[in-house]
């Protein structure tokens, strides 16, 4: 999960552009959460050739919607304005988005999901580490439930039955999306369409040197297209259109869908049951994200300025 800021509109959305708004952030944590249940559909047993295609297709996707939103000048603007910020935000997505599906040839889609749902807690970590960012006591202790969560949820990996490497892998996914929350947050030239079209390119180059093939079948690849411009890519597109128009809290709050929902799809359509440690150190970590994020509502005395969002990251 992760806080990315853009540039705040000129003047506040109207109550219909908000509402628009939550639909929209609504709709991408929805396609966000289908990715795992479309990877375990996947028969290609590279997992470095699902993300070579992957990160092209959301990619192109990336790269269509930016040309249509901003036209060629603005994108190419965008591109030029992130400058080193942005081409480090743009390295721990290709990252994060490279690990999601590694770990999940390793691990539950359930553990990945679930150890993401603290990265807003994580990058308030992060935050004071790098920036010396203030942190709240609440927030302290919200922090201190997500590692005592994750915590449990690892502990399941000792018993044989999943890989430690993993949940070691979806660590990984957090700590990378921990950092960009926090570099977006101190650098406003840091636009998230952009720089995240520009991760899924890296991921892409990474992933064609690193394939030993490159072939799937027909029906791989359209899982594969949906696996990228769908889930990955029609998600971002989602979330960038929605998110400028709705407080930072509400996102984060309508985000949570993508943890809550990720597992039961993959349950339902796949069979893949969570651990009994997996579900209570979930719950401790879910539990603590929400009462962070109610805190955080209880202390707005006025809607949120748009801008500086909380969502879950995409993966």
């Amino acid at each position: 999960m992760t806080d990315f800021t853009t540039t705040s509109p000129a003047a506040a959305p109207s109550d219909r552009e908000e509402r628009i708004g939550l639909l929209l952030v609504f709709l991408s944590a929805f396609a966000w959460s289908t990715g795992g249940a479309i990877a375990r559909f996947l028969e290609a047993d590279d997992s470095w050739t699902v993300v070579f295609w992957r990160s092209l297709f959301a990619a192109l996707f990336l790269i269509a919607f930016l040309l249509f939103r901003d036209g060629a000048r603005g994108a190419a603007q965008q591109f030029r304005t992130m400058g080193f910020p942005g081409v480090v935000v743009a390295l721990c997505f290709a990252s994060a988005s490279t690990c999601f599906v590694l770990a999940i040839a390793h691990t539950t889609i359930a553990n990945v999901m679930l150890i993401n749902a603290g990265v807003p807690l994580f990058a308030a970590l992060l935050g004071w580490l790098l920036f010396r960012d203030t942190v709240s006591k609440t927030t302290w202790a919200a922090i201190a439930a997500v590692l005592a969560g994750v915590a449990i949820m690892v502990s399941g990996s000792f018993d044989g039955r999943i890989s430690p490497v993993g949940d070691i892998l979806a660590m990984t996914i957090a700590v990378c999306f921990a950092l960009a929350t926090v570099i977006t947050r101190h650098f406003s030239g840091v636009r998230m369409t952009s720089a995240v079209c520009l991760g899924t390119i890296i991921a892409c180059a990474i992933a064609f040197l690193m394939s030993g093939r490159l072939a799937v079948s027909w029906t791989d690849l359209g899982l594969l297209f949906c696996f990228g411009a769908l889930n990955l890519g029609l998600g971002m597109a989602l979330f960038a259109s929605g998110a400028r128009l709705v407080p930072a809290s509400m996102a984060a709050l309508l985000g949570t869908f993508e943890t809550i929902a990720g597992p039961i799809w993959v349950w339902l359509i796949h069979g893949e049951v969570p651990s009994a440690r997996t579900i209570l150190g979930g719950a401790v970590v879910f539990a603590a994200l929400l009462v962070h994020i109610a805190m955080q509502l209880r202390k707005q005395s006025r809607p949120a300025r748009p801008g500086v969002t909380g969502i879950p990251a995409p993966h």
